[in-house]
């Protein structure tokens, strides 16, 4: 192989830190160094062997990263492929990065944020793109006599339960992710969202997660994005198969972001956005 060398070796605990160095440093500035480090140390129980790949050149010296999240989920492990980067003079080694985190055995593998042509390359790795229909809609003011939402942490710990008690306890302390429920009743619906920028403006609801009474979360939808519109939100990027419907002012995406997948990923129709970079990174 041409060029300079480089050696592959997993990132460590102890590596993390230099690894989102240079993260911030050669991929996004404008991200935190505690976003980095959330990512490459996440807040839930960690099941990780590694926390990604890295390069070292012949000095030693970290020329490339590919970060990963690890998360345990229907007792299968699956490996979110989070942050690439290598400097350019060493990309004739990307792909021993990549190979690296594929070739591991008995896991599944995410990319949910892959740009330019890291689409066509992870398609030739044999990844497969979730259905990732999106539609725009406006988040307009609305109120409702019947049903209310809260961000109160003390009542989201008394009132979910189950799978998403766990979801709010893994996710409480991820910094893109911000929670809320619908209550009416004793009926309840729960919410994960990030902020997403596009064309550099962060006017965006993302959803991650859509859980509890899915059913009120459809009957709300209106109070659902008023509550997103109150926090600066005036959109929402709602993707048809993690919601179960898309409707509202607004329009069909030509183009929606890739969300891709390789292995036996649980429930692919409904697959979340949870335990990846997409709740740990603020962009």
């Amino acid at each position: 192989m041409g060029g300079p060398t480089a050696t592959v070796h997993p990132i460590s605990a102890a590596e993390a830190r230099d690894a989102g160095l240079f993260l911030q440093r050669e991929l996004n500035p404008r991200v935190d160094l505690t976003d980095w480090m959330a990512l490459l140390q996440p807040p839930w129980p960690s099941v990780a062997p590694n926390h990604g790949y890295l390069l070292r050149s012949s000095a030693g010296e970290i020329v490339g990263v590919y970060a990963a999240v690890y998360s345990q989920r229907r007792g299968i492990l699956i490996c979110n492929l989070a942050a690439f980067c290598v400097l350019e003079s060493y990309r004739a080694h990307s792909l021993r990065l990549i190979r690296a985190l594929l070739t591991q055995k008995d896991v599944a593998f995410t990319d949910f944020s892959p740009s330019g042509n890291v689409v066509p390359m992870n398609e030739r790795l044999g990844l497969r793109h979730l259905d990732a229909s999106t539609r725009l809609v406006v988040n307009p003011p609305a109120w409702s006599r019947r049903a209310r939402t809260t961000t109160d942490s003390t009542t989201l710990e008394r009132i979910l339960s189950g799978a998403d008690a766990e979801v709010y306890r893994d996710h409480r302390e991820a910094p893109a992710c911000h929670h809320f429920a619908i209550i009416r009743g004793d009926r309840v619906g729960y919410v994960v969202y990030r902020r997403d920028r596009r064309k550099r403006m962060p006017l965006f609801a993302s959803l991650l997660y859509v859980g509890g009474d899915r059913a009120l979360v459809e009957q709300e939808w209106r109070l659902v994005r008023a509550h997103l519109l109150r926090r600066g939100l005036p959109f929402t990027l709602a993707e048809r198969r993690l919601l179960g419907f898309a409707r509202g002012l607004g329009r069909e995406l030509a183009h929606p972001r890739a969300k891709m997948y390789r292995g036996d990923l649980p429930d692919v129709a409904t697959a979340d956005y949870l335990y990846s970079e997409l709740a740990l990174v603020r962009w």
